[in-house]
């Protein structure tokens, strides 16, 4: 797994400015004052920052952005980035100045004296969570000395109050790893080998195979992966870190390592990003993994279902009629709209052997939520308005975007079957309503659920505020804020 860049809080040392090699960063406040380290870098450079601060440039500077001076004379750094953050900036400023730190980092080492902040650790976690590259698969690869040094008036408070937000990046950085990973790396079988391998962290790791799944009636989570040499699997991680007995939140997620659309092939072009459908999967994973590296007091279970969808002789066809393990008979419109026909299944399961509290699943589900709502926005189903609420909250809390959709019976003749129960598709009319509609008939009346479409949001083409291009990572913060927020005891 990409490793965390390795981050260390000191005492503030203002002679160590003089000597630093790589990049040193200091703060000056947007209304020009400086702090005591900001001060003795601009004395070594005879003046240089006050300069920049009483220029047109500085007047034109934004919250959080940095201006860098290339080989200030008077110290050994190669640049100084002067960072312009207040005193006590919000959160969101906080990691934003953080991750403008990371993408001029280029690998070299840091030094940021941050003496006088508040939120140090905010700027830490901003730091970190962008300073990321999946180059696993790079014969190239720079190998760069990644160490920050982060000075500040309480090093103990600081490393303390990071310590759970590193948690979370590290999470983020294994669904990142996961969703960045290509389908032969990423096997079923190496995908569930990973998910294992966390036992080694308190979490209770169980691996269903398909023999196990025959057992337990999951044939339309079968019949998805039943044209690929790659076997289905289900893995149920367990978090008891809250009251014994408690009934847990169940995190569902879409595990399809790669989709060709099975019989119902999808057009050749694009096809390689198709690596990401498992993303619902992988941000259940990371979830769980910063559950338990900050050793939340909760109990949450996270149950993946791990297919592969390919065409073959042996492959599910258009017009194949499947049983649900709930019971309830399935036509097969369109072999490519198979994330469902896995989630209906281990979401299913979740409730008769867990009888949750609340139960989120996670999915690339539709391309229709692109186009409803671009790659900005999750789409948010759910059948229960207090659970959205709290998870919209958390969401909007840790800035990743999340939009609630309409759920409704009058979807539900979209998806009428003449020789079945339903069909797993209901036209292009309202796509990400109709498939959410689709899950909705296997949460039970009790269970609170939220469904969410990632499709636009679990890998994108540009960077974002706190990832590079490629898999975000997205979700990770925010169903963590949610456990916080609604399921931790004290």
């Amino acid at each position: 797994m990409t490793a965390l860049t390795p981050l260390t809080f000191t005492a503030t040392d203002i002679d160590a400015l003089a000597t630093a090699t790589g990049r040193v960063a200091v703060i000056v406040a947007p209304d020009g004052k400086m702090g005591q380290a900001a001060r003795r870098a601009n004395r070594l450079t005879k003046g240089a920052i006050a300069r920049f601060v009483a220029s047109e440039g500085f007047e034109k500077i934004k919250m959080g952005q940095v201006t860098t001076l290339a080989w200030p004379v008077g110290m050994t750094a190669e640049a100084l980035d002067i960072l312009c953050l207040p005193r006590n900036p919000s959160v969101a400023e906080a990691r934003k100045a953080g991750a403008t730190l990371a993408k001029l980092r280029g690998g070299k080492t840091m030094l940021f004296a941050a003496d006088g902040l508040r939120r140090v650790a905010e700027v830490s976690f901003g730091l970190v969570m962008r300073d990321y590259t999946f180059s696993d698969h790079k014969s190239d690869a720079e190998t760069h000395d990644t160490a920050i040094t982060v000075m500040c008036a309480n090093p103990d408070d600081a490393s303390t109050d990071a310590a759970p937000l590193l948690a979370i990046a590290e999470g983020a950085f294994m669904t990142r790893d996961l969703t960045n990973e290509p389908a032969n790396v990423l096997t079923t079988t190496e995908f569930a080998d990973r998910l294992a391998e966390m036992s080694a962290l308190g979490l209770e790791v169980e691996v269903l195979e398909e023999a196990d799944l025959e057992k337990l009636g999951m044939r339309t989570l079968l019949c998805v992966g039943q044209g690929s040499d790659s076997p289905s699997k289900v893995v149920v991680m367990q978090w008891n870190g809250g009251k014994k007995g408690e009934a847990p939140l169940a995190l569902v997620g879409k595990g399809v390592v790669f989709d060709t659309g099975g019989i119902s092939l999808k057009p050749g072009a694009g096809m390689e990003d198709m690596t990401m459908d498992m993303g619902g999967a992988g941000v259940v994973a990371g979830t769980m993994r910063a559950l338990a590296l900050r050793k939340a007091k909760a109990n949450v279970v996270g149950l993946v279902g791990l297919v592969e969808n390919m065409p073959s002789g042996n492959a599910v066809r258009p017009g194949d009629v499947i049983t649900s393990m709930k019971g309830d008979t399935v036509e097969v419109i369109n072999t490519d709209a198979e994330g469902r026909l896995v989630l209906c299944d281990v979401m299913w399961y979740a409730q008769e052997r867990f009888s949750p509290a609340g139960m989120v699943d996670l999915a690339t589900l539709t391309g229709a939520i692109i186009i409803g709502l671009g790659h900005e926005n999750a789409g948010v189903f759910s059948n229960n308005d207090d659970f959205c609420k709290s998870f919209l909250k958390a969401a909007e809390a840790e800035g990743e975007g999340a939009w609630r959709m309409p759920l409704g019976k009058a979807y539900d003749a979209l998806l009428k079957s003449r020789i079945a129960d339903m069909k797993n598709i209901g036209g292009r009319a309202a796509g990400s309503v109709t498939a959410a509609q689709f899950l909705q008939r296997f949460v039970k009346d009790e269970t609170p659920w939220i469904h969410l479409d990632i499709a636009g949001v679990a890998s994108v083409k540009s960077a974002t505020s706190l990832a590079p291009a490629g898999a975000t990572g997205w979700g990770v913060m925010a169903l963590n804020r949610l456990v916080a927020d609604a399921y931790e005891t004290e």
